[in-house]
């Protein structure tokens, strides 16, 4: 903590006007706020409650907990999840929320029934449902391979079974991605009936009116969402460090004005903050326009009750906002990611003397690898043997949890020696590894099972394009010259022969594993190349997904799985697994009524007959591709995140099950390197193997270590989508404005939502921000639709009209608004011509 905390009392600060956490108050703000008393300043929040009253309401199932989520299109709303799985709990206005940020764990007490929310179903209400950021199943995705930002050949992992593999992508979707454009918001609240005359009206049909019932006690509940307000915050979950600018106090004749300045976030859902103008530059008071774009990164200190403002205190200067390095710091820093060098105690654990190389004891112990007609071997680094428990160096992993993958860099997990040297499966060298072999059929019938802990040395490094050359020209003659160095005792031709027979074993694997009833959504990811000198955007693409990446899929499941039996066998208490609970009941229960309206017939009985579905439903047509990606993300919003958790603390084995690959067991073996679950994982599995004594850690240590790693996978995941978000805003800046067909994947009463099928971004689209002569609104049973009257290009022209619903093509163009890094997206005008 800075010194300067200590220079400002946030009991003597006054409350300056406006700002964000200053605005009007929403209905539920106005609910809840204390009368002051007479000479007493007045309290904003209440006083949060006891832990011994907590205890008990929670006990009594009088309070609910759980962790906040704050919309990030509108900062005022917020919710939990509700423990029966039915529609999320709402919080209504920032007071309602008590100063908790987001991802917090509160305690919330509901709030009577006549302050609950009427749904209305004219779409308007949308976002109030459940505004996710980033939380829906990677184990249903493709599998999108790491870009490996190294300088050489390294564009891809090695095809070899490495733990550079993300292979967990084979079990999570990406939501929606968030747009938290502070215009964007305003933009909503216009009222555009008035440029034509109520043309801009928003229209029901009647049989989808709400009731007229003004008292929300006298409804049914499926009109109801339930609200409540925070009493508690269980655990800041939040890292309390936000970046964004500075300025001077509005009212300069005030004391305030004299010792502080007001930090204002980028990010509206964390809030206005006082800092020390002792913290800020010197010359900030006679020169602020000076800083008026330098980004700073604050850390909240304090909130009390009686301050719309937190009070904290300026950590670091970034740089110019909009410039790679220091907006990207500023994420990390905001999401808690660790980018410290190593520490001298951490790399003292990892041998010194270098080249490193396999001591005669450990060879003894090695197995051999005989080979049957088909015998396919999982070979992981055995990062195990140099991270061993309780040491400085597993400390610092274990608190990681995960490498995180930015566009131009990685932030490891472990020191580069171990990465790139010691654990990397070089070619031609021999390497510690542990390993999951198999005797198969042609087919992909398991035979047989072996584990152990072996040495390899593997005669090739292919790349993923390598593979795939070979998998599309099974009858090419490959020359040296076309690959990467080979071991002599190998022939190229010997490569592309496994290559090819692990391909159709794998297709066989990936045929079985869709008729055993797993599920996949596949989803559009962005990669870029980069300028080698400057590190900006050059160009974007969709990253491909091809028969190489699905070869590699399949037998990293099968090692999971294979693995998760293996431990959970063994340690029936201390197995660290990963599971993934079945979708939210509510939200897929509406999504299965919509999608009966607009006439979609969609199985949603199981996660494989949705799978069926998905890929029966669209024909082979031009577009069918973005119809399938626009369902996609609308069947990933009640999907629910996949976790770590440890078997001695779930005592119902059936809450074990992994939905999205419908098998009853599954961990996280094959990236030691970047995931520290894996690491404990191949500790365990050690000891199952009586190769080392049983892992040190208690049940209730790996579960606690666990939710550390679902807490730092997700804030991973967002760093990561954050990332690929401020290149492209950059690419947009210095290559737009930027045209492409998108399709329609949402409509509002006001504006709808496009997937811009090009680059695989999605975008908000407003009718206010379009030359419109006016838009209307309605719903035919669920299906929303909007119509825009666009104005004559020309007085001798007539007003087109155009329909908008969900899976409209339409054509956008992508601009940059002149604010670093904010972009927008517009439609363009239909065509006049038949």
């Amino acid at each position: 903590m800075s010194n300067s905390d200590s220079r400002i009392n946030p009991r003597q600060l006054g409350t300056p006007r406006g700002g964000l956490y200053a605005a009007v108050p929403t209905s539920g703000d106005r609910k809840n706020r204390n009368k002051p008393a007479r000479g007493k300043k007045k309290s904003i929040f209440e006083a949060y409650m006891s832990k011994e009253d907590v205890s008990a309401g929670l006990k009594r199932r009088e309070l609910i907990q759980g962790p906040l989520r704050i919309n990030p299109k509108k900062y005022h709303e917020a919710f939990i999840p509700s423990p029966d799985g039915t529609r999320d709990i709402f919080i209504d206005g920032v007071v309602a929320r008590n100063r908790a940020l987001n991802g917090d764990i509160v305690v919330v007490r509901l709030l009577p029934r006549e302050q609950w929310k009427v749904i209305k179903p004219d779409g308007s209400d949308k976002e109030t449902e459940a505004t996710h950021e980033s939380d829906v199943p990677e184990d249903m995705l493709g599998t999108c391979v790491p870009r490996e930002v190294a300088k050489g050949d390294a564009k891809s992992p090695d095809v070899i079974i490495e733990a550079q593999f993300d292979d967990n992508d084979a079990e999570q979707g990406q939501d929606h991605l968030p747009d938290t454009l502070a215009h964007d918001i305003k933009k909503l609240s216009l009222d555009t009936a008035e440029k034509a005359g109520g043309m801009g009206a928003v229209h029901r049909t009647k049989q989808e009116e709400v009731p007229k019932v003004n008292d929300p006690r006298l409804l049914p509940d499926k009109f109801l969402q339930r609200t409540a307000k925070v009493v508690y915050i269980l655990e800041k979950k939040h890292s309390r460090a936000a970046t964004g600018f500075i300025k001077l106090l509005a009212d300069k004749n005030s004391e305030l004005f004299k010792k502080c300045a007001m930090f204002s976030p980028v990010d509206h859902r964390v809030p206005r903050a006082y800092v020390s103008l002792a913290d800020c530059p010197s010359d900030f008071v006679a020169r602020p326009e000076d800083y008026s774009n330098m980004l700073f990164i604050c850390r909240i200190v304090d909130w009390k009750e009686d301050s719309n403002f937190a009070s904290g205190y300026l950590a670091k200067s970034l740089g110019q906002a909009g410039e790679i390095e220091p907006e990207t710091e500023g994420i990390l820093t905001e999401y808690g990611v660790d980018f410290s060098d190593f520490s001298p105690e951490a790399l003292e654990c990892l041998p010194q003397s270098l080249p490193w190389v396999i001591s005669p004891g450990e060879m003894v112990g090695a197995a051999l690898l005989c080979f049957w007609n088909f015998e396919v071997g999982v070979h992981i680094a055995d990062v195990s043997y140099f991270v061993l428990e309780e040491t400085a160096l597993d400390r610092v992993a274990s608190e990681r949890a995960t490498s995180v993958y930015l566009v131009q860099k990685v932030i490891p997990m472990l020191p580069k020696l171990l990465c790139e040297e010691l654990c990397s499966l070089n070619p031609m060298r021999d390497r510690l590894t542990f390993s999951v072999m198999w005797k198969v059929t042609p087919k992909g019938k398991i035979l047989d099972e072996w584990f152990g802990r072996t040495v390899i040395c593997s005669c090739a490094k292919l790349s993923y394009d390598h593979a795939q050359s070979m998998i599309e020209n099974p009858g090419k003659v490959f020359s040296p010259e076309e690959l990467p160095p080979v071991s002599p005792q190998h022939s190229v031709d010997e490569i592309q022969q496994a290559v090819l027979n692990l391909h159709r074993i794998a297709q066989h694997l990936r045929k079985q594993r869709f008729i055993d009833g797993a599920l996949r959504l596949d989803q559009l990811k962005l990669s870029f190349t980069l300028d080698q000198e400057s590190g900006m955007p050059q160009g974007c693409y969709i990253y491909q997904y091809r028969d190489s990446n699905k070869l590699v899929e399949e037998f990293m499941l099968l090692a999971n799985m294979a693995v998760a039996h293996q431990i959970y066998r063994s340690f029936p208490e201390q197995a660290l697994l990963r599971r993934h609970p079945p979708p939210q009941s509510k939200l897929l229960n509406d999504l299965m009524e919509f999608c009966h309206q607009v006439g979609l017939e969609i199985d949603f009985s199981s996660a494989g007959s949705l799978h069926k579905s998905l890929n029966e439903t669209f024909g082979a047509d031009k577009y069918s591709g973005a119809r399938k990606e626009v369902l996609t993300n609308m069947f990933s919003r009640p999907m629910q995140m996949a976790l770590y958790f440890c078997t001695g603390v779930l005592k119902d084995e059936t809450l074990f099950r992994h939905y999205a690959l419908n098998v009853p067991f599954y961990t996280h073996f094959t990236s030691p390197i970047r995931r520290y679950a894996d690491v404990v994982v191949h500790r365990l599995l050690s000891a199952s193997l009586g190769i080392s004594s049983p892992i040190k850690m208690e049940k209730e240590a790996i579960q606690r270590q666990a939710e550390h790693c679902n807490d730092r996978k997700m804030a991973s995941k967002r760093v990561q989508e954050l990332s690929t978000d401020l290149f492209f805003a950059i690419f947009v800046r210095e290559c737009g404005p930027l045209e492409s067909e998108a399709m329609v994947m949402g409509v509002l009463n006001e504006a709808f939502d496009v997937l811009v099928l090009k680059f695989g971004v999605q975008k908000r689209i407003y009718c206010n921000a379009l030359p419109l002569l006016g838009f209307h609104f309605q719903k035919v049973g669920r299906k929303p639709e909007l119509t825009l009257m666009w104005e004559p290009e020309s007085p001798e022209q007539e007003s087109v009209s155009q329909e908008i619903t969900i899976f409209t093509l339409v054509e956008v163009v992508l601009k940059s608004d002149g604010v670093p890094l904010k972009y927008s997206a517009l439609l363009k005008r239909p065509s006049t011509e038949k």
